[in-house]
């Protein structure tokens, strides 16, 4: 059975002693749990009680009747500044989701929607909202996160009184267009032009460890960022991803699978102990792609600008620093890695992720398939091209199947 939506209520079953059957059902009224009895339920071949249909019905109409009162006109903006509380000391959410939430907030929502109350929004005014904020340019994705947040709001504040519904619950999530379905990526030589072209400078001798180690293990750019020597396992061959560094602040990484370990090859390792002499910060707590003079994380801007100049010495297309991460990705798939293990290395949470490097998989047999669709079994099968011209024995527009009974 499909989940239910949010704010739709529960429906049950619940038997009695005698053996009797009735359709029960509970639902949140502001911050009150609501249990009522619907009706008995009907019974195969009987006319008596109600159906699901019916009792789906009975119990929306109930939620209707039993709807607590307002108990406070709260505008957006105050709702939302209480509920991004909520989420950061009391649900203890990231710091970076707390930051875009009070973006959102701040930036889009009070301003659009200024001093209206919550109980006075509908969803023809949260749709008004999605088609300004499409008319202004905002992606897809960008939205969606828009509404992810606007749902959550409004499902804080039915709780607490300050709204009887949740008009987000009407609105369909826009569908994005699915993006470039290409893979930008280095190939092997434009990896060691790159390299080539870090030059000298005082990050040099860290630009290049830090390029090596994005293409050849995948890691993130805040997990780089946030990299220990004591998360460089030399014994084992191994680095240990245990938390990012993002705008500004250590955390944990992006999710339970994130937290990981990736393979340590031996380049890398060379690469990682030659920056490991060259720094003067080599206590296990420090950096390992740290400021070279104050041992601080590294400006992830001034890095990913370097990165640019570099590209553009080499003569390379320009990508973006996460595509070193696609780098290691296509390689490990063309290479035969299995697409389990792939995404165990990359910290995928859905496997659905890792599935776009399938195509850069290789196939032993796939091929063989299809010629042995298109050559048959016989040897002396062929086929006849569009411009040949038909035989004595065959009439205008026919071919004939290789190896198989003729039509006629």
């Amino acid at each position: 059975m499909s989940r239910r939506s949010y704010g739709t209520g529960s429906l049950y079953v619940r038997r009695s002693a005698r053996g009797g059957e009735a359709w029960y059902g509970k639902w949140w009224a502001g911050d009150r749990r609501v249990q009522r009895k619907i009706g008995p339920k009907r019974q195969p071949g009987s006319r008596e009680g109600l159906t699901r249909a019916q009792a789906e019905r009975e119990l929306q109409r109930r939620m209707e009747s039993e709807r607590a009162p307002v108990r406070a006109r709260v505008a957006i903006e105050e709702a939302g500044e209480r509920y991004i509380e909520h989420l950061e000391h009391v649900l203890e959410r990231k710091p970076t989701t707390v930051a875009d939430y009070g973006y959102i907030l701040r930036g889009h929502l009070a301003p659009f929607f200024g001093a209206t109350a919550l109980e006075r929004l509908r969803p023809e005014d949260v749709s008004r909202y999605l088609v300004a904020k499409r008319g202004e340019g905002l992606a897809t994705k960008t939205i969606t996160n828009h509404l992810v947040f606007l749902h959550g709001l409004f499902a804080f504040a039915v709780k607490r009184g300050w709204a009887q519904t949740n008009p987000v619950d009407a609105i369909d999530r826009p569908r994005a267009d699915g993006g470039d379905p290409d893979i930008r990526y280095l190939t092997l030589a434009e990896v060691e032009a790159l390299l080539r072209a870090i030059g000298e400078g005082r990050f040099a001798v860290t630009d290049r460890a830090l390029y090596l180690t994005a293409a050849m293990t995948g890691l993130r750019q805040g997990e780089l960022l946030a990299l220990r020597w004591g998360d460089v396992d030399w014994r084992a061959g191994r680095l240990r991803v245990r938390r990012t560094f993002t705008r500004g602040s250590f955390g944990a990484p992006k999710s339970r699978r994130s937290s990981r370990s990736v393979p340590l090859t031996d380049r890398v390792a060379g690469a990682l102990e030659r920056h490991f002499q060259a720094s003067v910060f080599q206590a296990d707590e420090d950096l390992v792609f740290c400021n070279p003079h104050t041992g601080r994380p590294m400006d992830a801007s001034r890095m990913r600008k370097r990165f640019k100049k570099a590209l553009a010495r080499a003569g390379i297309r320009p990508v973006r620093f996460h595509d070193l991460r696609h780098t290691f990705g296509t390689h490990c798939a063309a290479a035969g890695v299995p697409l389990r293990i792939l995404q165990e290395w990359m910290g995928h949470r859905d496997a659905k992720t890792t599935q776009v490097y399938a195509d850069y998989a290789p196939s032993e047999h796939e091929g063989a398939l299809v010629e042995r669709a298109f050559l048959g079994t016989s040897d002396k099968a062929s086929f006849i091209a569009p411009h040949d011209e038909p035989s004595d024995n065959e009439e205008e527009g026919e071919i004939h199947r290789p190896g198989g009974p003729r039509d006629d």
